[in-house]
């Protein structure tokens, strides 16, 4: 792990961390990230942690960019998922061309946003593509300053894009935000203040050098370790991290709730063997899943190719390393939300607001249960037909 990385990333999140902890109830009821908060988290350029240094960004290695993320997390974890969502977008810039990423990303407020794939196809024009369609869950779209499609590609003579294989090409298209139409769709239990609202586009048309696509990784331009990851893997590890984060502040609450609470008819919290067991496992539950995830991305950044992209194998081990730090911390917090009794269900506790927050998270793609699976098809020398 990049040390100096670790340090500037880690400790300006930290420096944040009492101004982020204050905004949590502002943006839990607009269900967005109040602008003087948005101005520091810009400032401290933790939405730029992913962005090539060619772009002006700071390639911030994986292990530290986990951390940097569980740290906001710990104190919101609307804040924490949006900022990894940016910075996953960003990933798009090694596939982009030079000057086209320079010229989206040269604010230093610049953000992207999207929503994933759905059936909307991008026509193909002189120059470009022309786009019409709706896409769902773009968190972070009321701080963008650009929006993203991701497109099947209908070529001039009707046929569908296709890769080698057959499979339909997805095409990402970026565009200015001023040419998209938000909509207030987002309502939910938890991570409200990601607002992750739908957007429309009509009659878009988006030149040749402002698309690129996901699908290839072997076709980046920026060589490093960081962009030897794939951007799914990528995805998964700031996931774990607003999970990890969230069970961290759950758990650090309940410690300091068990020395004060006495339950009618039993003894104090903190004197059950119940409790003190399953404080034991929770701390063990996360603090192996979190060291297990860190030492994995550690490894494959210190040998990861310069150009291209980590093979499958490679690829799995990063999926099982996550999931597995994703699915532990949300066992974690379903046991400290259930033992905190009563102090749990309250607006404003240190559980209540958390929980729905990880069960909300609970639901993406990246928690699935079904990444075991295709983990263990790698692991047995198979290969999955879908892996994320």
């Amino acid at each position: 792990m990049d040390t100096i990385e670790f340090h500037d990333s880690l400790t300006q999140a930290k420096a944040l961390a009492n101004n982020i902890a204050a905004a949590a109830d502002e943006i839990e009821a607009t269900r967005r990230l109040p602008a003087k908060l948005l101005e520091q988290l810009h400032a401290a350029r933790l939405g730029r942690m992913f962005l090539p240094h060619s772009v002006g960004g700071d390639e911030t290695a994986p292990g530290a960019y986990l951390l940097t993320i569980e740290e906001v997390a710990r104190h919101d974890a609307s804040v924490a998922w949006n900022l990894f969502v940016a910075n996953s977008a960003a990933l798009l810039a090694p596939f982009l061309e030079l000057e086209t990423a320079r010229t989206i990303f040269a604010d230093s407020n610049a953000l992207v946003a999207w929503g994933p794939p759905n059936a909307a196809i991008a026509t193909v024009e002189p120059g470009g593509y022309r786009v019409n369609g709706r896409w769902d869950f773009a968190s972070g779209c009321r701080q963008a300053t650009w929006m993203g499609a991701h497109c099947r590609v209908k070529e001039p003579d009707g046929s569908i894009r296709t890769h080698p294989d057959g499979r339909p090409f997805i095409l990402s298209l970026l565009f200015p935000v001023e040419q998209a139409t938000l909509l207030d769709t987002w309502n939910t239990i938890g991570l409200r203040g990601t607002a992750s609202d739908s957007y429309a586009v009509d009659n878009v048309f988006v030149a040749d050098a402002y698309t690129g696509t996901r699908e290839t990784p072997d076709t980046r331009r920026d060589p490093g370790p960081l962009y030897a990851f794939t951007m799914q893997g990528l995805y998964a590890v700031g996931v774990a991290g607003v999970a990890l984060g969230i069970a961290r502040a759950m758990l650090d609450a309940f410690s300091e709730l068990a020395g004060k609470k006495t339950p009618r008819g039993l003894s104090k919290l903190a004197e059950s063997a119940g409790v003190q067991s399953g404080v034991a496992k929770g701390e063990a539950r996360i603090g192996a899943a979190r060291a297990y995830l860190l030492e994995t991305l550690a490894d494959i950044y210190a040998h990861a190719p310069k150009e291209g992209a980590i093979d499958i194998p490679t690829r799995a081990r990063v999926r099982l390393a996550t999931t597995n730090a994703i699915h532990g911390s949300i066992e974690t917090a379903d046991w400290l939300y259930k033992n905190a009794g009563v102090n749990s269900i309250f607006p404003g506790s240190p559980y209540e607001r958390r929980f729905r927050d990880i069960h909300t998270l609970s639901q993406q793609i990246q928690s699935r249960d079904a990444h075991y699976e295709a983990v263990g098809q790698v692991l047995l020398g198979q290969e999955p037909a879908v892996f994320y």
